[in-house]
């Protein structure tokens, strides 16, 4: 369901040789190719990062067993306690796999279109806060840990494979790395989603962000993929990158405004960086 890191690549390439054929000619479809071919890089490097934790999958179960202690020490929600909530209720279930399976790379890529499209003065201090979360989870991850349907400890079940819906393969195999749970790039990226659909809309639909963000918190838990800390550290992550990527925008695009014969800053040209 998710696309391998080696198509993301092409991807990416292609995207960027649309961006400078029509660069002069539709800077417009030039400025939105190069950003489609930064969010591919990003994608392909998290599908890749899940190949490499995969070469220590006993360190990455001591490592979630270990978690999973401390999150009780710390007296965080029983994850088992919510999953054992839901599983009696199959269509509850299915739909949960769904969600966890489907929504997490739309979800971003319709948000970052939306952006684009509706608010592109606004769109590159989000596009730096997403490579800098990403990339700073994606180091992280070097670092492998198990989820807790994949530690006996836990008590969890896989709901995915349990009904047929699992997006991985058997460990070691698949297109999604299985050992990257700490910490969660779909509580990440959700989290950009939503925060950024609630600041930046005045609309009534806007909402759909921070549910869409609630929504994947609780779900990549109950379906035993994430603990509540890997969703907390991402967010923790998140709330350094947003100021960073800001101020990364300013200090690229300082020469962007000029100042009138009033002494007021106008805008000199709309870059894409």
């Amino acid at each position: 369901m998710w696309l391998p890191w080696e198509y993301a690549v092409v991807l990416a390439v292609c995207f960027a040789v649309v961006g400078r054929v029509v660069d002069d000619r539709r800077p417009t479809v030039a400025a939105f190719a190069r950003e489609a071919a930064v969010v591919s890089v990003l994608y392909s490097l998290w599908q890749l990062a899940g190949q490499v934790s995969l070469l220590s999958i006993d360190e990455a179960i001591a490592r979630g067993e270990w978690l999973w202690e401390f999150e009780r020490t710390l007296r965080l929600p029983n994850e088992l306690t919510w999953q054992n909530a839901m599983v009696p209720h199959s269509l509850t279930t299915q739909a949960a796999n769904i969600y966890y399976a489907g929504a997490h790379v739309p979800g971003m890529g319709i948000f970052l279109v939306w952006l684009f499209a509706r608010h592109r003065d606004r769109y590159r201090p989000w596009r730096n806060a997403l490579a800098i979360t990403t990339g700073v989870c994606l180091c992280i991850q070097l670092l492998p840990v198990a989820p807790p349907r994949l530690t006996d400890a836990t008590g969890m079940i896989d709901t995915g494979l349990a009904y047929g819906q699992s997006v991985y393969g058997a460990l070691g195999r698949g297109i999604a790395g299985q050992l990257q749970a700490m910490p969660s790039i779909h509580v990440a990226w959700a989290a950009i989603v939503g925060w950024g659909a609630a600041v930046e809309s005045t609309s009534r639909w806007r909402w759909i962000g921070p549910a869409h963000f609630v929504a994947t918190f609780v779900i990549v838990a109950v379906t035993g993929n994430h603990y509540w800390l890997d969703g907390l550290v991402a967010m923790a992550i998140l709330a350094v990158a947003l100021p960073v990527g800001r101020r990364l925008d300013q200090w690229l695009h300082r020469g962007d405004v000029i100042v009138d014969a009033g002494g007021v800053p106008e805008l000199l040209e709309t870059r894409i960086g």
